[in-house]
């Protein structure tokens, strides 16, 4: 190396400040050659990976094998002094373009253009970065190498510490390992400052990851401008149908309107078809959630399970909520569901949905959901809620504890009488609906004890952690995708729990061992409440009328409520008034109550076990619908699978290699000879399955005619146009005086006038601080 005093080189910064004393400024031009391209990145500092490496100073005469090993060495030197650098000047030759010469100056040479400061502008002029710093250093063809012909170190303006200079733009970027967590990051909703804390503690603190929170939003934002460019509805276009293609018992449906602008879609993996032909008895269906930039209504078909958690039954994005979206939506749904209707379904009280289902589903009780009812009930109502105090718990009352249909018809009109509500068309309108929604009327239909949409809600619930305003459409199928597999991996932990463990007892009883066996954990522990609690009420018989008998079962030291019981001779058949077996599918604790007066808690009658809460509620093979655990092994081999098998071996290498200087110096040697060799490799890819034109979508024909929905259309699909936020429309609830009152306005402290405050006086508004240019010598 060339003597640093005879080319006036000096080892100190001009100017050695601390970085906290520093403001550091965001340079406009970026250098052109990243970090993650071949140059190798050591405690935060880039390093050029060759022998010219030992030297810590560019000088004359320097070699260089290429212009990437030139460029980053240079960067390795700025980033200690505490500069950044760009590329300048580039000379190629006339005839085949060669490189001949390069300049890498600072960034802050020159000046900025006149013709930019004399521009009018609406937002404020950025700060400038541009003072005529002179620093460079010069690179030219010399043979087959690349030596430096000329070197000035000189700087005019203060320089960073190393550790400051990480927040300049030239030394800032995102590396392809970065990019990649992003975006998994990202894909599962997290937002750009949790990323950036998760990427400072894998990179030992916030000086050490080499960008800031502006480069990664501004990496996803290229990220979806590259999806606008290919188009968010086409993307999803082609996810369904590589989906399909992975998955056979994956089916979707996809609407286009005359102009090729994507509609309404629905889809459904074979997991969700599957788990409705065991447990679609009852369905809950919601259309109250907006999930995207084009305000598309997020419409999911779900259910319970035999633990009772939520499970996905297929799900859709509706263009609008009127009745024929909801008819063609229906009509798709029971199609990919193999032409089978639900017992019962569960919606929100919307006319279009009611007409729809009672179009495509009129076989199907379709009731409302409890919990949207009575929301409504303040905002109708509120001039009573506000007059009567006791309104609230008579209502509550009248809705939630009457027993029979009686006992509710007789509760309402006192109501009506009471309150003066007998005239209020709100009120008429509801209760000639009120076979829908009212508990007494519903307790017989079997809801699997659910009288509201809150499986759907649940669902909504998880989506928000995940879902923005401006999630596209492509972005969130990849987040159902999350919540189903989050869904299912509960589920088989449930399944494991009840198989590997023992449930504890209460009573003695057999009927309670018996249970126990049975039963999925939940569902055994609903009937053991019961059973535990039917030992606290006393029954008694009433009457007898032919071969059947009524008791009457109240608890211990009451005399109400009185539940009646009717019990068939000889088969063991009861019912009851609470109609829990009915709504549930579990026996209720009168019943039960009733039985062990009777002797017959020694076992747990059949005809009382619905299949659906048992350990073996999935047993039953599904035809016409591939399995997808045997789907699930054909992945074991593709690239995901490969990379998450390399990472956990290579976290463990790391571990070792950082238990000190001579095993981390020996496990960088190592890693820097396989990834040469790794580059050095033919990369065979096997692309088989990855085109469409000459492999069919479906395994078989059989499967196309009876179990996939798919759309016919073999066009480009355009986006739905993208619907602008209107604000929170006006609400209907009658306010409280309290609300009504006009609050005190403001009063200026300087002018004494009211309606604005200090701090925007129009007295004071257009004085302004004198500034001064510390530039500049006094």
């Amino acid at each position: 190396m060339a003597d640093s005093s005879a080319l006036g080189v000096s080892e100190e910064p001009l100017y050695n400040l601390d970085s906290d004393e520093l403001e550091v400024e965001s340079v406009d031009i970026q250098c052109d050659v990243n970090v993650e391209d071949g140059v190798n990145v050591e405690d935060g500092v880039n390093v050029m990976p060759s022998s010219s490496s030992c030297h810590l100073e560019p000088y004359v005469g320097m070699l260089f094998d290429d212009v990437e090993d030139a460029q980053a060495y240079y960067k390795a030197y700025a980033r200690r002094k505490g500069f950044a650098i760009r590329t300048n000047h580039t000379r190629l030759s006339k005839d085949d373009k060669k490189l001949l010469a390069v300049d890498y100056v600072c960034t802050r040479e020159g000046f900025r253009r006149i013709n930019r400061k004399e521009k009018e502008r609406i937002m404020p002029e950025p700060d400038e970065t541009k003072i005529g710093c002179k620093a460079l250093m010069g690179i030219k063809k010399d043979g087959e190498h690349l030596i430096v012909n000329k070197f000035v170190v000189g700087h005019n303006h203060i320089l960073l510490t190393p550790r400051s200079t990480s927040f300049l733009r030239g030394h800032r970027g995102v590396t392809k390992v970065q990019k990649k967590l992003i975006m998994t990051l990202n894909e599962s909703g997290v937002p750009t400052r949790k990323i950036m804390s998760m990427l400072s503690k894998e990179s030992g603190g916030d000086f050490n990851v080499g960008c800031i929170g502006k480069d990664v939003e501004n990496f996803l934002g290229t990220k979806r401008r590259k999806v606008f460019e290919e188009g968010d509805a086409q993307r999803l276009y082609s996810y369904f149908r590589d989906r399909q293609f992975k998955e056979p018992g994956f089916v979707y449906s996809m609407q286009v309107d005359k102009d090729g602008c994507m509609g309404s879609c629905f889809w459904a993996d074979a997991r969700s078809r599957s788990a409705y032909q065991y447990f679609g008895d009852i369905v809950t269906f919601d259309a109250t959630y907006l999930t995207n930039i084009y305000k598309m209504p997020f419409v999911p078909f779900s259910g319970v399970n035999h633990h009772h958690q939520t499970i996905m039954f297929g799900c859709a994005l509706l263009v609008n909520e009127i009745a024929e979206s909801y008819t063609w939506l229906l009509r798709t749904w029971q199609e990919a569901m193999l032409g089978r209707a639900p017992s019962t379904i569960i919606t929100d009280d919307d006319k279009a949905m009611a007409k729809a289902i009672a179009e495509v589903l009129p076989n199907t009780t379709h009731r409302l959901c409890l919990w949207h009812i009575l929301q409504k009930f303040p905002e109708h109502l509120a001039h009573v809620y506000n007059k009567f105090p006791d309104f609230q718990s008579r209502f509550r009352h009248c809705i939630h504890e009457t027993i029979t249909i009686a006992e509710f018809e007789e509760e309402w009109a006192s109501i009506l009488m009471k309150y003066d509500l007998g005239e209020n068309t709100w009120l008429q309108n509801l209760y000639i609906r009120r076979e829908k929604w009212v508990p007494a009327y519903l307790r017989s239909t079997f809801c699997a004890g659910m009288s509201t949409t809150q499986q759907s809600e649940s669902m909504n619930k998880f989506f928000k952690d995940y879902v923005r305003s401006s999630t596209m459409v492509s972005d969130f199928v990849h987040q159902y995708e999350a919540a189903i597999d989050a869904r299912y991996f509960k589920e088989k932990e449930k399944d494991v729990r009840t198989k590997s463990t023992r449930a504890i007892l209460k009573t003695p009883l057999k009927i309670e061992e018996e249970a126990a066996l049975i039963y999925t954990r939940k569902s055994f522990m609903i009937f053991q409440d019961e059973l535990f609690d039917s030992l606290r009420y006393i029954s008694r018989k009433l009457s007898t009328e032919s071969e059947s008998k009524t008791y009457g079962v109240t608890p211990y030291g009451k005399e109400t409520p009185v539940y009646h019981v009717t019990l068939e001779s000889g088969e063991g058949v009861a019912t009851c008034t609470c109609h829990k077996w009915e709504f549930m599918g579990i026996l209720c604790k009168h019943i039960l109550c009733v039985f062990g007066k009777k002797g017959k808690l020694d076992r747990l009658p059949q005809h009382y076990v619905l299949e659906r809460w048992t350990t073996n509620a999935k047993s039953r093979p599904i035809p016409y619908i591939p399995s997808p655990t045997g789907l699930l092994q054909l992945g074991l081999d593709d690239p995901t699978m490969r990379k998450s098998k390399s990472m956990i071996q290579l976290y463990d290498i790391v571990e070792l290699g950082s238990q000190s200087e001579e095993k981390h110096s020996f496990l960088t040697r190592a890693l820097e000879k396989i990834h040469k060799e790794l580059l050095a490799m033919e990369d065979h890819v096997d692309t088989e399955g990855t085109h469409y034109s000459n492999r069919g979508v479906f395994c078989s024909i059989d499967q196309v005619l009876t179990s996939q929905v798919v759309s016919n259309f073999s066009q480009t699909v355009q986006d739905p146009p993208r619907v602008p936020t209107k604000g929170r429309p006006k609400s209907l609830r009658s306010k409280n005086p309290k609300e009504t009152q006009t609050t005190k306005k403001r009063r200026c402290s300087i002018c004494k006038t009211e309606g604005h405050a200090k701090n925007n006086c129009p007295s004071v508004r257009d004085v302004r601080p004198t500034s001064v240019n510390l530039s500049q010598p006094m």
